[in-house]
């Protein structure tokens, strides 16, 4: 898969649901991790994050919007619970994106949302937890941009590349690499 993406979320009240969502994305393969005016304790998210994700995946905190910094040419997306958000299954996911979701007891801030390129809503009646809104993201950011097979055609990827012969410059190698073939 091409591009990358990271996640993160603004303010925490749920260390256990950070945790939560920093493992998962550990499991999506999310290029880096963040929050944003969050006290966050990796020791109490711990307790979900069994994968220890911010050992194993660049981590940053912001203490503040105005401070965070994101790669060149990323767009920053927020989760959202807006009328005028796109709905997820409509969105087209941009190639290198960052995805930011709002604490569990709010939303995100005015500045954040200035912030984003992208606002994005999950369409259900009300608020889910914001581990499972960020699994959501991710899975549909998966589905959008991996390598699988079209619905129903029973497969569950589609095929791998398959690499040709070497390819040599000159005979020498070519007779070389030949001897070397099992018979």
């Amino acid at each position: 898969m091409r591009g990358y993406f990271g996640i993160g979320i603004e303010g925490v009240s749920k260390p256990m649901n950070v945790g939560s969502l920093m493992r998962t994305a550990h499991a999506f393969g999310a290029g880096f991790l963040f929050t944003v005016a969050a006290d966050y304790s990796r020791g109490e998210g711990a307790n979900a994050d069994t994968s220890d994700a911010p050992s194993q995946v660049p981590y940053y905190a912001f203490p503040q919007v105005e401070t965070m910094v994101m790669p060149a040419g990323c767009e920053l997306v927020g989760i959202e619970l807006l009328d005028d958000a796109v709905d997820l299954p409509a969105f087209q996911h941009p190639l290198r994106a960052a995805y930011v979701l709002g604490s569990e007891r709010g939303s995100l801030s005015p500045a954040m949302l200035e912030r984003c390129a992208h606002v994005v809503r999950i369409p259900t009646s009300f608020c889910i937890n914001v581990a499972l809104a960020g699994a959501l993201v991710m899975y549909d950011r998966l589905i959008a941009h991996g390598r699988f097979a079209a619905r129903g055609t029973h497969t569950a990827t589609a095929a791998g590349h398959v690499h040709g012969r070497p390819k040599f410059r000159t005979p020498e190698r070519m007779a070389l690499y030949q001897t070397k073939l099992p018979a």
